[in-house]
């Protein structure tokens, strides 16, 4: 009877936009009058932009589709084609607007349809917002006419529709656009909030500046700190704000050893340490690092009680830095020594401060220095018992750790360090309150580990507590929950074969097992793929040997001043872009990438496939500059599994290569390869056949690194989010429906 329930919710869950009866009223068209030849025109310019937009869909009809919710696709067209009809007879109606205004007004309603072809086609613009810029076109319209400022329509609008209007021709001269702009400016602020420096910049003396520098000091301090030193208009206004906090920040923002100082921001500014504390251990490593270490557990306990202290996330950050610098980068590279000689650097350590090198260290540690960090931790305990280790550090990371022990294969040896009910609390914990979090990265994480969980009771017990969330989760009507736990059921019942899911089809998600070249291909059938190369050193030899590779008669090579381009000569047009290598130190790398972004955005060359070719503390800037339009997307860097979450935030369907924890140049270029040459002879993009071929590439110490990569169609947390952004996705339309 449970399994009947969920069954029936799930069904509910993914089915609800078909479910739920709506009511759509057409629009009453008004007749079109007989309109002056030499006005014939502009109206034929509209038609023309309506009849473009109904084939950005893909489909050469009459409608443009952009939801499963025929609610949704009948408002949107009915606003095209009914609403707009009605605005040009509107126009040509009205004995107040006289030849010349007309024009104006028939030239407005094009622009303002030419401005969302565009911005649809750039993927700035979802489809829904269509609706949204014809409504409000109409109504701004009937204000200017009135002589009545648009304001109000901004204020009650997107910003984008706020932005389509103020710069339309026939609205240019509004009594109300001055005043727009801030109105504007705030919406983007609350929209991107991690861009309100960036944004304020733009106008440092808008009357809300000081509200938003104040409020932004307790929510984004470190945005804040970054552009407080600044010598501009922007940073002299933080420096001028009278608030205690935003002076503290101001003041670290001015010190050379600000940086150092600014994770003990939330202490400082309650009184609970002082600059000369900080001050005393600045030059002591060990002991700033602990002090970040008790600090950290502090912070973790108060998070328990709901008080989350300021800049949390950078103190984190800071520890995870030191003790990838002083533990897990000298332990990795003395790989070959004895363990007396390789582990000497963890010998000050306790306990505490070996916990977060191996849970903070996920992305960069390697097997062996994790064991051997593993190890260490209970041979420092008196009493070796794993919970009381939890205690200690007041359950911070607890969830990530028993992920990370979960792929190391230590979870059993962990679980059998407690008392076993204790241990199973600890395993029903683990999987539970996923959705009372801000974020997917537990929810992640339980997906991950249970792909790396052989112990059959263990995987009972996670699938009879997932049962049980999901059971809660309908109870308390909790959509979140029940998204979350039924993804997990079905994936992680899906990993027994007898079960026979199809999970691709189950979950709605475009085939995780090939990647159709069709997908892949442009309107003029060419592959785009944009490669991101840093500056260091590592960078620059890669980047010289990459090209080896690629040359004649098959191929191609261009050059200008920040990038590389090459060219498929035969087979499937494919066309390779790299950023140069450029100086990292001052940022030309950066800047050479920028460049190469902004020609192909301009050019209308998106690409479908990108590959991040550098460490791991460059992949962040890959990310942040991943063009929506990615399909493939390979981390080729140290931990790149453990970014997937960012990179599904962009590019919520893309097939996603990366490694669990070494990134190697010999498997990247061999992986590139493969794909680039499956391509060029218009193959798909088989994983399962194209894994099952590289891994008879690789020996020694290169099949061990190519075993940690993990293919798309093995990625059980890209799986989820990428099911959890389609249920979320039809939640959306079913609300935009209502």
């Amino acid at each position: 009877m449970m399994k009947k329930n969920y069954l029936i919710i799930l069904l509910i869950l993914f089915s609800i936009t078909t479910s739920v009866a709506q009511t759509f009223t057409p629009t009453i068209p008004i007749p079109m009058p007989t309109v002056p030849t030499m006005r014939q025109l502009n109206h034929d310019i509209i038609d023309k932009t309506q009849k473009l937009i109904t084939q950005l869909d893909g489909v050469n009809d009459n409608e443009f589709i952009i939801s499963s919710v025929d609610t949704v696709n009948e408002k949107i067209n009915d606003a095209l084609h009914t609403i707009v009809d009605n605005m040009q007879a509107s126009i040509e109606l009205d004995d107040n607007i006289d030849a010349n205004s007309k024009y104006k007004w028939l030239r407005g309603v094009n622009d303002m349809l030419n401005a969302f072809v565009t911005g649809y086609k750039a993927k700035f613009y979802k489809g829904h917002l269509l609706y949204h810029f014809i409504i409000a076109y109409r109504d701004a319209m009937q204000l200017e006419l009135s002589k009545n400022s648009i304001k109000p329509i901004v204020e009650n609008n997107d910003f984008e529709v706020g932005e389509i209007l103020i710069k339309n021709f026939a609205l240019k001269d509004n009594v109300g656009i001055a005043s727009c702009d801030d109105v504007i400016l705030l919406k983007k602020i609350h929209r991107y909030p991690k861009k309100t420096m960036s944004l304020l910049s733009q106008n440092p003396q808008a009357s809300f500046a000081d509200s938003i520098i104040i409020s932004n000091a307790f929510k984004d301090p470190e945005q804040l700190y970054n552009y407080a030193a600044a010598p501009n208009a922007l940073g002299k206004k933080i420096q001028s704000v009278n608030h205690p906090l935003v002076k503290q920040i101001g003041l670290l923002a001015l010190m050379k050893t600000g940086r150092m100082y600014f994770p003990f921001l939330d202490n400082l500014y309650k009184g609970k340490i002082s600059m000369a504390d900080i001050t005393k251990v600045l030059n002591d490593s060990l002991k700033y690092y602990q002090l970040l270490v008790n600090t950290q557990i502090e912070y973790a306990g108060r998070v328990k009680n709901n008080d989350t202290p300021l800049v949390m996330k950078v103190l984190t950050n800071r520890l995870k830095t030191k003790a990838v610098e002083l533990y897990i980068t000298p332990i990795n590279a003395l790989h070959d020594e004895k363990e007396n000689i390789r582990f000497a650097c963890l010998n000050p350590l306790t306990p505490r401060d070996l916990y977060y090198v191996a849970v903070l260290g996920e992305e960069e540690i390697y097997t062996s220095s994790y064991l051997g960090v593993y190890k260490r931790i209970f041979e420092k305990m008196q009493h070796p018992v794993s919970d009381t280790l939890l205690k200690w550090v007041n359950y911070d990371y607890y969830k990530k750790f028993i992920k990370i022990a979960a792929n190391y294969n230590t979870l059993d040896n962990f679980l059998a360090k407690m008392n076993k009910q204790n241990a199973e609390t600890l395993m029903r914990n683990f999987v539970s309150g996923l959705e009372n979090t801000t974020s997917l990265e537990d929810a992640v994480d339980v997906a991950n580990s249970y792909a790396s969980i052989y112990n059959i009771n263990i995987r009972k017990l996670i699938l009879s507590q997932i049962a049980t969330n999901l059971f809660e989760s309908e109870k308390a009507n909790n959509k979140r929950g029940l998204t979350i736990y039924n993804l997990l059921n079905i994936i992680f019942q899906s990993m027994d074969s007898t079960n026979k899911i199809d999970i691709a089809s189950r979950l709605g998600i475009t085939g995780i097992y090939q990647m159709p070249i069709k997908e892949l291909k442009d309107s003029s059938g060419r592959i785009i793929i944009q490669q991101f190369f840093y500056g260091d050193k590592d960078g620059k030899a890669v980047f010289n040997s990459f090209f080896k590779y690629y040359t004649a008669p098959n191929w191609k090579k261009t050059e200008t001043e920040d990038w590389v381009e090459i060219h498929s000569v035969k087979g499937v047009p494919i066309s390779i872009y790299c950023n140069k290598p450029l100086d990292n130190e001052t940022d030309l790398d950066v800047k050479a990438q920028e460049a190469l972004g902004r020609y192909l955005e301009e050019n209308e060359l998106y690409p479908t496939i990108v590959i991040h070719r550098g460490h791991s503390y460059f992949v962040g800037s890959t990310i942040e500059q991943l063009p929506s339009s990615a399909k493939v997307i390979l981390l080729g860097s140290c931990g790149g599994y453990q970014r997937l979450n960012e990179v599904l935030e962009t590019c919520p369907q893309a097939h996603i290569i990366s490694s669990k924890q070494t990134g190697t140049g010999a498997i990247n270029i061999n992986l590139i390869n493969a794909i680039v040459n499956s391509l060029r002879l218009n193959k798909n993009l088989n994983w399962p056949l194209m894994w099952k071929n590289l891994s008879t590439q690789f020996t020694g110490a290169y099949k061990e690194n190519f075993e940690d990569y993990v293919p798309p169609h093995k990625n059980l947390g890209a799986i989820f989010i990428m099911a959890y952004h389609i249920a979320m996705q039809q939640e959306e339309e079913q609300n935009s429906a209502e």
